[in-house]
């Protein structure tokens, strides 16, 4: 047991004295990015799913 309250002790000291930490401007740019970027990746895969369903559409349509 004594190997698990070391364990916590030592994550806390690191946690609160060697962990550099994002201030709140770096923080908020970070989200806006990835906010962003995953709007971005989401229209991508949008834009791909309705060319993909047209063309299967358009393929399934000429067979019959």
């Amino acid at each position: 047991m004594a190997g698990v309250a070391e364990y916590i002790k030592e994550s806390y000291i690191e946690l609160t004295e060697k962990v550099t930490w994002p201030t709140w401007t770096e923080l908020q740019n970070s989200a806006v990015l990835v906010l962003i970027a995953a709007i971005i990746i989401a229209m991508v895969i949008f834009g791909m799913d309705q060319i993909i369903g047209y063309l299967l559409n358009q393929f399934y349509t000429s067979l019959t």
